[in-house]
């Protein structure tokens, strides 16, 4: 089958599959595509029943009219992504594949797909979801959104030795020489409370030098429908704290349309805010589209910059949620299409990596001013909805560094001492009719705000609410941190401190004055579901 010249697709039967394409519908509003709290009528029920998705719902679509195709023939795979609409390429042949740079990916977990398991690729960090006590699915994508936008990232199929722009068809994302940190918040429907995402951001900041560790890039693909001021929100606060630790922070804008804020922590005028473009199946970018549901924002605060997200093409994670609900949107059995500004903050999050490798001194502000400077404006759209435009790689190689001055951004910063409830937005996490409300982790405990003010009017801010294994006073880990039991690819080669939660951490742990289901979660929890050993450990990973 032919490449794709200029405005034409060359090929049998290409110009009807390419149409075919054009007009695919947004089929499901499955939990998780941006890692959002969707907005709902009455709470959503948490972990075994119905998902409090605070991630952002990722339309899983139907790819049966891609089955076959070459893959640079299909304007949302990641061969075209990378090799003709942003130019990741271009970093590729120059020998920039994002060697060196760590990717912390906070998610619903990543499993080591074709794609994923190249040697050295995956960290697994701890898992702070509420599936961290079931042995079977602790640190694992059972959702399979976390899945997705790994291979977006930081994708390399075992055969791709050299990574450089050709004509075979071995799966690469942006940034195939970086490493992955998954840290697991979201359950197998995407269920998960603010209060785990903040804990893993803070875990990062933390953790990001650990044994030989270097968290340049902090992938959020993920946000809340929140309407609590930036400079109060605790969310907020903590993504520009690790923005100021010199991480530089990516988070999805929303699928909710024109017209509405930005998703939390995209609020945050300081990381960058990424909405979503629509490929055309040329070359150039300024014939693209922004992609219907991508969120722009105000003109108080809109997204940065865009990258492709509709109708993406990246790993199938076979089994879970997402597979089995929606077997409609997997591809040659080994790839799954979605669309959200999931995908455009994974693709953006690889695209940093690439820089930070060729740059390594750079600043997050410089970064951040890079991409913009270097972005291509789309005809037509609104800046609001666009920001600077489609990030432009092979423009960004050739491009100086921006100074440090000019690139220092002088907004107000957080002060996080605004409400934990507030941050929430419209979902809560549910269990047993329990709704998770109010100023309390998933633990019951207090929340205490980030920053206070003394009598001389100065915030006093906490460092961390980590103390070795316990976050904001309550054991979350089940035991210490020690850096000596850093493996280099797991804890403790095997999972986070080799424990889970145990029952005494859940045992005793109200929510607004009942017990959260006064016992574990246990493995009856799953019944009912796909969630097996033998589907995690068995031959479907070989």
């Amino acid at each position: 089958m032919g490449e794709i010249r200029g405005n034409t697709m060359r090929g049998p039967n290409s110009r009807t599959k390419a149409n075919q394409i054009q007009r695919w519908a947004l089929h499901s509003t499955a939990v998780v595509a941006s890692l959002v709290l969707v907005v709902t009528t009455a709470p959503v029920v948490a972990p075994s029943e119905n998902p409090s998705p605070i991630f952002q719902e990722t339309r899983w679509e139907d790819g049966s009219a891609l089955n076959g195709i070459n893959p640079r023939e299909y304007p949302g795979s990641m061969v075209t992504v990378t090799q003709k609409t942003t130019g990741a390429d271009h970093y590729w042949n120059a020998g920039y594949i994002g060697s060196g740079v760590d990717v912390a990916l906070i998610d619903t977990g990543v499993v080591p797909v074709d794609g994923l398991a190249y040697p050295g690729k995956l960290v697994q960090g701890p898992d702070l979801s509420f599936e961290s006590q079931s042995p079977d699915h602790t640190r694992l994508d059972t959702y399979g959104h976390g899945t997705h936008m790994a291979g977006i990232i930081a994708g390399r199929d075992d055969a791709a030795s050299d990574v450089m722009a050709s004509k075979d068809t071995s799966f690469l994302g942006m940034a195939p020489g970086a490493r992955l940190l998954s840290l697991k918040v979201g359950d197998y429907q995407g269920s998960v409370d603010v209060s785990q995402v903040i804990a893993a951001i803070d875990w990062v900041i933390q953790h990001k030098n650990d044994n030989g560790m270097n968290v340049r890039v902090l992938n959020l693909s993920f946000g809340t429908d929140s309407t609590q001021n930036y400079r109060l929100d605790p969310l907020a606060y903590i993504v520009e704290r690790a923005w100021k630790s010199g991480i530089v922070v990516v988070a999805a804008a929303g699928n909710d349309g024109a017209g509405v804020l930005l998703r939390d922590p995209a609020i945050s005028p300081f990381v960058i805010a990424v909405g979503a473009s629509e490929n055309n199946v040329t070359q150039k970018t300024s014939d693209d589209v922004i992609a219907s549901f991508s969120s722009c924002g105000t003109p108080e605060r809109h997204v940065d910059v865009v990258a492709p997200g509709k109708s993406i093409l990246s790993l199938r994670n076979p089994g879970s949620y997402a597979d089995t609900e929606h077997p409609e949107a997997r591809v040659n059995e080994r790839f799954f299409l979605g669309s959200g500004t999931s995908q455009a903050a994974a693709v953006v999050s690889g695209a940093a990596a690439l820089i930070i490798d060729q740059r390594p001194d750079i600043t997050p502000d410089q970064v951040k001013r890079l991409l913009k400077a270097t972005a291509d404006r789309i005809r037509g759209e609104s800046l609001l909805c666009q920001g600077a435009g489609v990030i432009d790689l092979k423009e960004a190689l050739t491009t100086r560094t921006p100074d440090v001055r000019s690139s220092a951004q002088t907004y107000l910063p957080s002060i996080g001492n605004g409400l934990l409830e507030a941050a929430r937005g419209s979902s809560h996490v549910q269990h047993d009719g329990v709704v998770l409300v109010g100023e309390q982790d998933i633990k019951g405990s207090l929340w205490h705000p980030w920053c206070t003010l003394g009598l001389d009017l100065k915030a006093n801010c906490a460092s961390t609410y980590w103390q070795g294994g316990d976050w904001n006073g309550t054991t979350w880990s089940g035991t210490t941190w020690s850096g000596t039991t850093w493996s280099g690819t797991t804890w403790s080669g095997t999972t986070w401190s080799g424990t889970t939660w145990s029952t005494i951490d859940w045992s005793g742990t109200t929510w607004s004055g009942t017990t959260w289901s006064g016992t574990t979660w246990s493995g009856t929890t799953w019944s009912g579901t796909t969630w097996s050993g033998a589907d995690w450990l068995g031959s479907e990973w070989g």
